[in-house]
């Protein structure tokens, strides 16, 4: 069964997923401070580290908008 959301509904997911966006947004901004900090302190093997865990944080990012892409489709 193929239901769509009403606009209501619609309109808490999207603040939901603006919600988690807002703190992975603040959870890389954290973490390029803290490489950053390693960096300059010539603690080289933060950078691998932290760049893939940067990276997931844009796959999650990217997922969250491809999910209301899709949701303003139907």
């Amino acid at each position: 069964m193929n239901r769509s959301f009403s606009r209501e509904q619609k309109t808490t997911i999207v603040f939901g997923i603006l919600a988690i966006v807002l703190m992975i947004v603040v959870l890389q901004l954290w973490l390029l401070t803290a490489t950053m900090n390693a960096y300059l302190a010539h603690q080289e093997g933060v950078i691998i580290p932290a760049a893939i865990a940067s990276i997931v944080c844009l796959a999650l990012n990217v997922g969250l908008l491809s999910y209301i892409y899709k949701m303003e489709r139907r």
